[in-house]
């Protein structure tokens, strides 16, 4: 077995693709191939830990429609990152693997609440931690909650898996002339206002210097290939 580039590792992976071809809602094949691959990373002794967003139950700020108070839509789309976390821990914790989940929001029936010392602790001890509730504050993607629990762990990296194989300098859906980047900094996406991420995640992983590796999650042994440092997707990174 190849030995891993990165030794603890934050996977941000989107509600919508645990959706798989559903586009709502969960597809437990999707997931349990997701799970897998988790489970292979921690089997190589890579410390895991994972952030999953909502969309494929709500998006606070679309699915609100200008009805609902952004506050309080944003934290809907909370509960639902909680959600995912819980059905992904379950698969998880079906296949063998150690995990906790941790939420920013306390909901103590179901998760810990975050503690800083506590995920390292965990990690530590080779269990998979899953963040749910975003930052816990409205306003916040989940993208950038990413990059804050990364930042919090000391994350040697950000692995983004996304629906897309990398950053591009259209949107390939409607240009088919895009151009895919192998690597970009971190200027280079704010200047070209590129929609990889947010410009508040983009500038938090900027001013912490951790590099983040977008790929396409359609094939989820792209996890394990991207913890290989084989050459897949687009890294975003300093100069």
């Amino acid at each position: 077995m190849d030995e891993p580039k990165y030794k603890r590792v934050l996977l941000k992976i989107s509600g919508e693709a645990l959706a798989g071809d559903k586009h709502f809602g969960l597809d437990f094949k999707v997931m349990g191939q997701v799970a897998d691959v988790i489970k292979e990373c921690a089997a190589m002794g890579v410390q895991m830990g994972v952030v999953i967003g909502g969309g494929n139950f709500w998006r606070g700020v679309k699915n609100g429609e200008g009805y609902i108070e952004r506050s309080r839509a944003d934290h809907m789309g909370m509960l639902a990152t909680t959600m995912n976390c819980m059905a992904m821990a379950d698969v998880l914790e079906q296949k063998g693997v150690d995990v906790r989940v941790q939420t920013a929001l306390e909901i103590r029936a179901v998760a810990e609440p975050y503690i800083r010392a506590r995920a390292i602790r965990h990690l530590e001890k080779g269990r998979v931690v899953i963040f749910g509730c975003g930052t816990g504050n409205p306003y916040f993607s989940t993208v950038t909650a990413a990059v804050l629990r990364s930042a919090e762990i000391g994350a040697d990296v950000i692995l983004l898996a996304k629906n897309i194989d990398g950053v591009y300098d259209s949107d390939p859906a409607t240009n088919a002339n895009a151009v895919k980047f192998d690597a970009i900094t971190y200027d280079e996406v704010l200047n070209r206002h590129l929609a990889v991420m947010d410009s508040t995640a983009t500038s938090m992983s900027m001013d912490n210097h951790i590099p983040v590796l977008v790929f396409a999650l359609k094939d989820p042994y792209n996890i394990v290939r991207a913890i290989r440092g084989e050459k897949i997707g687009t890294i975003v990174k300093e100069d």
